[in-house]
């Protein structure tokens, strides 16, 4: 097109695009979206990220992907900022475009970011997911991550194998739906091994649940053996624990599945005194909210995610996302979780930090964006603190002073294959993003 582009030394690209006619006094504004999505799909879907492009299939108002996420977190924030580069005649005021990379990942492309490359009085981020919301801040996050390795003994005489497995969870996005009470698959076949282990003398030869931190965890599978003389009373307890859980998660996971079938016998199997403690830290481990704000309402303070967990062949790593509005009090939660990991002999590092971002209620950008919601809409939008972890908050530490909003169509399901974008919220969206352009 022509315009002034440059790649960072991260790989952020930015792109300045003058101001139309006649908007050449307006202030410059930032838009702002990040170029990765999360990539998860079903285990039945036969798809592979590195090779193939989303299966995209319109669905009356949606827009959805045949078994995998969509990419709608961001990829529509991206498609509209590039929509207005290409324009010739829709009028705005002088444009920067950001596009980050790795966002999902932990934000690598936002902390790389350096001053002095952008100018812009103003910064829409893109990139929230409830057409009614105006985001106006969010939350830190920082990795934990527990890695050690443990004693391998042969399968004693014997035994029957078994292959177990959570599945058809909801998941979702772990900032953003924390607050729901979705089933974790890492915690819930924890539960069924351990009672395994302590009522049947189960023994656990290897586990692999979840997938990327920022994801709950919507799958967990694990191969363990039983004595035979053991098998059948095993098996009528998988019965009972699968009715339980489908009880118990009924209303948020409809599609939660437990199977258990036979299995070849593996070779080797945790030893006991390290399986004992491993079972027992994935049970103690925190999941879900910790802790409400008590000053905004309805507004998750402090949660952890307990994402990943992977044992096999003698090494075991355990992965969770910790997040907070309240740096000191993210902290806290993340020593708490290291302290529970090292009780399994894991070393365990804190790693990915990032700032939160803090409300400003009374910026002008607020205040115009609220008022030209209610013009448009008839309604007032839900001013709020989110969650998530965005990048307003990192890139208002290269630039202090820079006034910032994030909002965005109606996304459902993000990083999950149930992902979907609604094509009338989209063009509620477009709509509302010009009428701001034009008024700032």
């Amino acid at each position: 097109m022509g315009l002034p582009t440059q790649v960072d030394k991260v790989g952020n690209v930015i792109i300045k695009k003058p101001a139309s006619k006649g908007l050449e006094n307006k202030p410059v504004v930032l838009l702002q979206s990040h170029l990765d999505m999360v990539h998860q799909k079903n285990a039945d879907t036969n798809f592979d990220f590195d090779k193939e492009g989303i299966r995209m299939v319109v669905d009356g108002d949606w827009v959805k992907a045949e078994g995998t996420t969509l990419g709608a977190d961001n990829g529509i924030g991206v498609a509209s900022i590039m929509a207005l580069l290409a324009s010739d005649s829709i009028p705005h005021p002088p444009l920067e475009a950001l596009f980050t990379i790795d966002e999902e990942t932990g934000l690598t492309g936002a902390k790389g970011l350096k001053g002095g490359l952008l100018t812009a009085k103003y910064m829409l981020n893109l990139d929230t997911e409830d057409d009614r919301e105006l985001t106006i801040g969010c939350a830190g996050g920082i990795d934990v991550t527990g890695e050690g390795r443990y004693r391998q003994e042969a399968v004693p005489a014997d035994m029957k194998a078994f292959s177990i497995g959570v599945k058809g969870l909801t998941g979702g996005h772990s900032g953003v739906d924390i607050h729901l009470g979705r089933g974790n698959a890492n915690k819930l076949c924890n539960r069924i091994l351990s009672a395994g282990a302590s009522q049947f003398g189960l023994r656990v030869a290897s586990m692999d649940g979840g997938s990327l931190r920022n994801a709950i965890p919507r799958e967990c599978f694990a191969v363990a053996v039983v004595p035979s003389a053991k098998a059948a009373d095993f098996q009528a307890f998988m019965q009972k624990e699968t009715a339980a859980l489908s009880a118990e998660y009924k209303t948020t996971d409809p599609d939660l599945t437990v199977v258990c079938e036979a299995t070849d016998k593996p070779a080797m199997v945790m030893g006991k005194p390290f399986q004992a403690k491993l079972l027992s830290v994935i049970y103690a481990c925190a999941n879900g909210i910790h802790r409400m704000s008590p000053d905004v309402k309805d507004l998750v303070q402090t949660s952890n995610n307990l994402s990943r967990v992977l044992v096999k062949d003698g090494n075991f790593s355990i992965q969770c996302l910790t997040r907070g509005s309240v740096d000191t009090e993210k902290m806290d939660l993340a020593h708490a979780i290291k302290a529970t990991l090292q009780l399994a002999g894991a070393k365990v590092k804190l790693g990915n930090d990032y700032p939160g971002w803090t409300p400003n209620p009374s910026s002008k950008l607020v205040q115009l964006m609220s008022k030209l919601y209610e013009e448009m809409f008839q309604s007032k939008p839900h001013v709020n603190a989110c969650h998530a972890g965005l990048e307003c908050g990192i890139v208002g530490q290269h630039y202090p002073g820079m006034e910032m909003i994030s909002f965005g169509p109606n996304i459902y399901g993000a990083h999950s294959p149930d992902e979907k974008v609604q094509i009338s919220s989209v063009q509620k969206f477009w709509d509302y993003l010009l009428r701001t352009l034009v008024s700032l």
